[in-house]
């Protein structure tokens, strides 16, 4: 290991579960808080595979966490009509996040969530 790059590069093994952890929130279409689920299981099995595996799915289940969260305060909101706004917005800022979040994580980046409620240390 050099000075400029003290940790070692992640295997693509760890790279690729590491991405699974954030694109598991995609199971959130498919049954009821499967954009919880998904994420918190790929972390629970595969989180002692490398600490970027972990990392990852610490921060892919926190954010998650935040949007189920604000999508809850937008469905309140819709009472006021302004949620019904909001809602399509949350949704798309998730889903290009997400994707991100997958990408940075595939490269063996310790992504980082804007706007993320960090619940799980």
């Amino acid at each position: 290991m050099d000075e400029q790059n003290p940790s070692p590069t992640p295997s693509q093994e760890a790279r690729q579960w590491a991405m699974f952890c954030h694109l598991a929130a995609f199971i959130g279409l498919l049954i009821p808080f499967g954009n919880l689920i998904g994420p918190l299981i790929v972390w629970q099995i595969k989180r002692e595979l490398d600490p970027l595996v972990d990392d990852q799915g610490k921060e892919a289940l926190n954010f998650q966490i935040t949007v189920s969260i604000a999508a809850l305060v937008c469905l309140l909101l819709t009472l006021v009509v302004i949620g019904a706004l909001l809602l399509p917005l949350l949704g798309l800022a998730a889903l290009v996040l997400t994707i991100i979040g997958g990408i940075k994580a595939n490269e063996g980046l310790n992504y980082r969530y804007p706007l993320c409620w960090r619940l799980i240390k």
